[in-house]
């Protein structure tokens, strides 16, 4: 065995970012691959999963998760090959879904983990259709949004790894499906592949009065994943009884670097008011980690159908892991953001 497959390459938070997260506040460490004891496996990353949320527990301050502390790998759920096991539970060449982060190897006493079937044709797609990310836009939408047949659905980030599956559910249900992307190439993906009626590029100068126009029968629920001068142009269109799911705000995430300042809480809050609307933050494995299992037996089903497209966006190598991270929390990425760590 060679010098550097000992090694465990891992990245930790060094210091709180101001802003966009830079290589000044995650460090590289290289240190030694850890070993097993009774009851212990080791894992093999081969799939990392990159979230927007993980911007959010790099700052100290009050959230639904503890922050990470300075020194801490950065978090992020993985799809492992057991390497070694000194666990009765499981064996050799096991697949896993696990939450090890930005690391080669990690130890588990087995607490957590989750097999997957070790012939699965994309052992990503748990990292994406099949987890967070498809069971958070399933959820917000169906269960928070309840869209009718007939009902107009907006999506920002339409193309995201939320986003897409929000559309495409909301079209099995019958509804009108508007998405909201960066760029042209989104926006054509999101029509021809997704099966949305319409896309829109946010960038566009005149994007509000093309918003207006798309949604003649005013918007009955806005899926909520980005915030911002989008959330603008969706308020004075949303229907009386209009129902919000909020998942999450991506152009805020940078604090003082967003590009959006304004106060509108006065205006968000008499439009609550006035038209009745249900507007709910959720967290998916807090509000519906119990639901797992019917979501997993509809989407699995829906893919095995042809009925769910799916796009990844796949980057080779732990080491673009900052970069990776940085276009995520730009919006470069197009599809679910993964690492593919190892073979």
């Amino acid at each position: 065995m060679s010098i550097s497959s000992r090694l465990n390459r891992r990245y930790v938070l060094a210091q709180r970012p101001q802003g966009m997260p830079s290589d000044q506040d995650i460090r590289l460490e290289e240190i030694a691959q850890p070993e097993p004891v009774q009851g212990q496996v080791l894992l093999r990353t081969l799939y990392l999963s990159l979230d927007p949320y993980v911007r959010g527990r790099m700052d100290d301050t009050p959230s639904y998760s503890p922050p990470l502390a300075i020194g801490e790998v950065i978090c992020g759920g993985t799809v492992c090959r057991v390497e070694q096991s000194l666990n009765e539970k499981y064996q050799v060449g096991d697949l896993v879904l696990a939450y090890t982060g930005w690391q080669d190897y990690a130890l588990s006493d087995g607490e957590g983990l989750q097999k997957l079937d070790a012939n699965m044709d994309h052992p990503s797609y748990a990292l994406g259709l099949l987890g967070m990310p498809g069971f958070t836009g399933y959820m917000g939408l169906t269960d928070i949004g309840n869209p009718q047949p007939g009902e107009t659905v907006v999506v920002a980030a339409a193309t995201g790894a939320v986003g897409s599956v929000v559309g495409q559910v909301a079209k099995l249900r019958g509804c009108h499906a508007v998405g909201i992307a960066g760029g042209a190439e989104k926006c054509r993906y999101a029509v021809e592949t997704l099966g949305f009626d319409i896309c829109l590029d946010h960038k566009a100068p005149d994007f509000a009065v093309q918003l207006k126009r798309a949604c003649s029968k005013g918007i009955d629920v806005y899926y909520e994943n980005v915030g911002g001068a989008v959330f603008d142009a969706v308020l004075p269109l949303l229907n009386t009884k209009a129902r919000i799911p909020v998942c999450g705000m991506i152009s805020q995430y940078n604090g003082h670097h967003s590009d959006h300042q304004q106060d509108r809480l006065p205006l968000l809050m008499s439009t609550i008011l006035k038209k009745r609307m249900r507007v709910e933050g959720f967290i998916i494995s807090q509000d519906y980690g119990d639901r797992y299992p019917e979501f997993y037996a509809q989407m699995s089903t829906w893919l095995a159908q042809g009925k769910i497209a799916f796009k990844e966006d796949i980057v080779e190598g732990l080491e673009h892991s900052i970069s990776a991270f940085q276009g995520l929390l730009s919006g470069k990425n197009f599809g679910k953001l993964i690492i593919k760590v190892a073979e």
